[in-house]
């Protein structure tokens, strides 16, 4: 009877352990989900032009399309390549952190730049053919640019994960990899099938107010979507403009992001105090967004000039080795 006492305690003390695990898995999810909330408003933003055109119950067919991709990204690539780094070469995640916030400003000055210079800027190609094969080359294009973005939250969430062991880091990086997936594509659902629930609400519903109200949804909609590119293109330029001067800083080459918190430190002692601290952080954010600008104006020609022709033709090489010799 002792011995089975004995092995209840054991069994007991084992659920609370695990128990304490997940409540720590659960916080840290958290607090490394917050840390990429930059990068997170800008997938939000930035998914839904992705099923601009297509009928609307391909809509949603589409969007889970893509989520499926992401969570693939996020955990059978990302994840375990992240913990690899995290372990063996740690000297690695600056300068990659800093290649994808590079990226993060060169997406959002070409936004930028598609206003003034919009047939120079735009790198979109128009997809011809079937509804099928547009649909297939409309999600495989939104699940690569899905993972540079993904690729970023989930290094960010990585950085801010305290050092424990390798199980409990995969454990928060799943999910908050999940978590976040579910966040981001449950809203862009919610985004792209609002206007139709806006339209079938003002023709259906018993109430004039209702009416009303579905009326006025379907009427905002595109001044709406039209704010979360702003916000998208913001947060982007913001995100990838504070990495990339973190990463200098960590690399040795600080002397911007001295500077940067100076001036933000000095517009802040301009206000009364209960307003300094989120007057430095906007300040911080705005001249951050203002880095990622210039960075990106700087990095359109290169890629667009130098990157690019060389990607394409390497692709093509690939292909034509790949194609079976008749």
């Amino acid at each position: 009877m002792s011995g089975l006492l004995a092995l209840l305690d054991d069994v007991a003390a084992i659920a609370k352990i695990a128990a304490t695990s997940v409540d720590d898995v659960a916080a840290q999810a958290v607090k490394a989900g917050a840390k990429a909330a930059g990068a997170v408003i800008d997938d939000a933003a930035v998914t839904p032009k992705y099923v601009h055109g297509f009928a609307a119950e391909r809509e949603l067919p589409i969007i889970w399309k893509i989520a499926k991709g992401s969570i693939r990204n996020k955990l059978l690539y990302l994840l375990p390549v992240g913990l690899l780094l995290a372990n063996f070469a740690p000297w690695l995640i600056s300068p990659l952190l800093m290649l994808g916030g590079a990226y993060l400003c060169f997406e959002g000055a070409e936004k930028i730049a598609h206003l003034f210079l919009p047939h120079a800027a735009s790198r979109e190609v128009e997809l011809t053919g079937n509804p099928a094969h547009l649909e297939e080359q409309k999600a495989a294009g939104a699940i690569k640019t899905d993972f540079i973005l993904s690729a970023e939250i989930m290094t960010i969430a990585l950085a801010a994960i305290p050092d424990t062991n390798i199980w409990m880091e995969a454990a928060t990086l799943a999910l908050v990899g999940i978590g976040i997936t579910v966040a981001v594509y449950g809203s862009v659902a919610l985004i792209v099938k609002a206007d139709d629930v806006g339209l079938y609400t003002a023709q259906n519903a018993r109430f004039t107010l209702t009416r009303r109200m579905g009326r006025a949804v379907v009427r905002g909609m595109p001044k709406f979507m039209v704010l979360l590119l702003i916000i998208g293109t913001a947060a982007m330029l913001w995100v990838g403009g504070s990495i990339v001067l973190h990463g200098m800083k960590e690399l040795g080459f600080g002397w911007l992001s001295h500077h940067i918190h100076d001036w933000a430190g000095l517009v802040a002692h301009m206000v009364p105090a209960n307003l300094q601290a989120a007057t430095e952080w906007t300040v911080t954010a705005a001249l951050d967004g203002v880095f990622g600008v210039v960075l990106g104006m700087v990095l359109i020609p290169i890629v667009t000039y130098a990157i690019t022709p060389v990607w394409e033709r390497l692709g093509a090489a690939l292909k034509r080795k790949d194609r079976p010799v008749k």
